[in-house]
C-alpha cells in the first residue's frame, strides 16, 4: 500500500507547470494571420450600396438585388429570386430605372411589352453582346423555382448604376447564350448580338 501511495505523490509531482502555476495557455494563432477584416457595419455584414426588388408584370415581389462595393472599383451582385421556372434564365442589367410593364421601348415606340421602358443591355461602349457592360451570368433555378446567384464586376461602377437616367436589372424566360454561334450553325444575327436570345422579361427590379 506503501509503494502504491509513493506512485501516486510521484505522478502528481509531473503535472504541467504551467497549469499548476494556473499561467494562462497561448492562443491559437488564426488560420490566415494576412486575412483582411471585413467591413464593419455592426453586424460583420458587408454594407449595401443599392439594392433593388425584382417584380413580375403582374406586380408581384419575386426577390432582390444588392450591390456591394468590393474594392479596386469592382461591384459584388447578389440575388436571390423565387416563383421561376427550373433552369438558366438570362440576368442582364438594363440602361433605364423604369420597370413599367405594357410599356413601350424607349427606342421604338411602335414595339411594346413587359419592361420594354428598361431599354437595352447597359452598353456605354456600343460593344456586341456578350461585351455589354450589364451582361451578367445566368441564374440556375432550382426546381423549387428558387435561385440564388453571387458574381462580382468591374465592367460598371454604382455611380454608374445610379446616373441620371437609373439601371435595372432583369430576369428573361430564357438561357442566354452570350452570342455563341459556331461556325457551322451560321453567324449570329443581330437579336444574338444585341441580347443573347434570352427571350422575354421575367421580373425587373429597379436599382436605387
Amino acid at each position: 500500500m506503501a509503494a502504491s501511495v509513493g506512485l501516486l505523490v510521484a505522478m502528481a509531482g509531473c503535472g504541467d507547470p504551467a497549469v499548476e502555476d494556473n499561467e494562462p495557455q497561448d492562443p491559437q494563432p488564426p488560420l490566415n494571420e494576412d486575412a483582411e477584416e471585413g467591413p464593419a457595419n455592426g453586424d460583420g455584414a458587408p454594407d449595401t450600396a443599392a439594392s433593388g426588388s425584382f417584380q413580375d408584370p403582374e406586380g408581384q415581389t419575386l426577390g432582390t438585388v444588392e450591390l456591394i462595393e468590393a474594392g479596386e472599383g469592382a461591384v459584388e451582385i447578389r440575388v436571390r429570386v423565387e416563383g421561376l421556372d427550373p433552369g438558366f434564365l438570362g440576368l442582364h442589367v438594363h440602361e433605364i430605372g423604369a420597370c413599367e410593364p405594357d410599356s413601350t421601348d424607349p427606342e421604338d415606340p411602335a414595339e411594346s411589352g413587359d419592361f420594354l421602358s428598361a431599354g437595352a443591355h447597359l452598353n456605354p461602349d456600343d460593344t456586341d453582346h456578350p461585351d455589354h457592360a450589364g451582361d451578367l451570368p445566368s441564374l440556375l433555378v432550382m426546381d423549387n423555382g428558387e435561385a440564388t446567384l453571387a458574381a462580382t464586376t468591374d465592367r460598371f461602377t454604382i455611380d454608374d448604376l445610379l446616373d441620371e437616367d437609373g439601371t435595372a436589372f432583369m430576369v428573361h424566360s430564357e438561357a442566354d447564350n452570350f452570342a455563341h454561334i459556331p461556325d457551322r450553325y451560321d453567324e449570329p444575327d443581330q437579336d444574338t448580338l444585341d441580347t443573347g436570345d434570352a427571350g422575354d422579361r421575367l421580373a425587373c427590379a429597379v436599382i436605387e
